[in-house]
């Protein structure tokens, strides 16, 4: 199987997750763990969820993190929020506005999901690798975002 279908395979895998008759927390849940164990270097996945001004923690997979809430604008995941565009780190330890989880963190993307032209969350993904995530990684967790943004 070739890498792009492989993607495919697992976007349409994500869709099959969403469309399930699982409870909300337990699809964020399933996406969370399908994409740490198909990519080795998704190191901590999960989900932050936008209310008021604030990124409240949601479903994730990986080490537990303090970053319960997060205000707009602050670190990477609030920029990611303020800014509504994906926010592409490949070496944390140059980020002056950096909120760090985990020492082992050395990568990380934030991809905003949106829902009719509003910011309703978004799903960050740390790696212990330098310079973890690629173009491919992004397109691809772009287009995992839109499918989540049916459920939120």
């Amino acid at each position: 199987m070739t890498k792009r279908e492989n993607l495919d395979l697992l976007l349409k895998r994500i869709r099959e997750i969403v469309n399930s008759h699982l409870r909300r927390d337990e699809k964020l849940r399933s996406v969370c763990r399908l994409l740490r164990e198909n990519f080795p270097h998704y190191n901590w996945v999960g989900f932050y969820l936008a209310e008021g001004n604030e990124l409240v923690l949601g479903p994730f997979e990986g080490e537990p993190t303090q970053h319960i809430r997060i205000p707009f604008g602050r670190g990477v995941c609030g920029r990611a929020a303020k800014t509504k565009e994906t926010v592409v780190v490949q070496d944390v330890s140059k980020e002056t506005n950096y909120l760090a989880c985990s020492p082992k963190v050395k990568s990380e993307i934030v991809v905003p999901i949106m829902k009719n032209g509003k910011f309703i969350g978004e799903l960050d993904i740390d790696s212990h690798k330098l310079s973890a995530f690629t173009v491919k990684d992004r397109e691809f967790l772009e287009k995992v975002c839109e499918i989540i943004s049916d459920i939120l």
